[in-house]
């Protein structure tokens, strides 16, 4: 067996190539909007620990069919309490041409370097963890080339994320210690987010109806898991909700 190493050296340039391409999500949110869709930032979620198991398929399956379907990007949870890993990030990468967030519970400055080496174009940063060190975690995902999406979940998080220059801003409407969810989050807290910034709402989307109630509140995207990996037909559930 011969070792090509000339072509060894032009597949490993090529994957890397592949990895550390650009895909803003500001500007796919953007996109959408102006082609008249909403922007559907889909996430590829095997499991969740409230009900379990919610489908049985592989992050690049998910993955394509979320882009066909009209997504404007791709969020990937990586954490093993949703049978997310790490690796799905590179697969999805690779196997779309959406730019890609990764959703896990960032608290170590190694995560940011680990999700940039595994393609991902944006992070999500959850102020009600870092908190004062929010600005300093946006700042170093911002130097490695990725955006960050700040997530909030009540009031007391707003400053952290206010102050630390992210434009895009995440509202959850779960409460992360009951696991409720309740769409009146989002519009209690978006009128508190000065024009400028570009506003997700995240967790319990299922419909359209939905999505038009949060809209008028000044919501721009929707980062929606559950609903659509629980739909029978992924593509179907979110040409639905981006009114396509």
């Amino acid at each position: 067996m011969n070792f090509d190493l000339n072509k060894i050296e032009k597949e490993k340039i090529d994957e890397i190539k592949d990895l550390k391409e650009e895909r803003s999500l500001m500007a796919a949110i953007e996109k959408a909007k102006k082609a008249g869709l909403v922007p559907i930032i889909a996430e590829v979620k095997k499991s969740s620990p409230r009900i379990g198991k919610i489908r049985e398929i592989e992050a690049i399956e998910a993955a394509a069919a979320m882009e066909k379907g009209g997504a404007c990007a791709l969020s990937v949870l990586t954490d093993k309490n949703f049978e997310g890993k790490v690796c799905y990030l590179r697969q999805v990468k690779g196997a779309v041409k959406l730019p890609v967030l990764r959703k896990d519970f960032i608290v170590d400055m190694f995560q940011l370097y680990e999700s940039r080496g595994n393609g991902a174009n944006a992070v999500l940063l959850i102020a009600t963890l870092l908190k004062g060190k929010t600005t300093e975690y946006v700042d170093k995902a911002h130097e490695l080339g990725m955006e960050a999406l700040v997530e909030v979940h009540g009031e007391e998080d707003l400053e952290y994320a206010l102050s630390s220059g992210a434009r895009l801003i995440g509202i959850n409407n779960r409460d992360l210690k009951t696991l409720k969810v309740d769409l009146g989050t989002t519009e209690k807290l978006a009128p508190k987010i000065p024009r400028g910034r570009i506003i997700v709402a995240e967790s319990g989307i299922n419909s359209i109806e939905d999505i038009r109630r949060l809209q008028k509140v000044r919501v721009s995207a929707f980062l929606v898991g559950t609903s659509i990996m629980a739909s029978p037909s992924i593509e179907k559930k979110i040409t639905e909700l981006t009114g396509k």
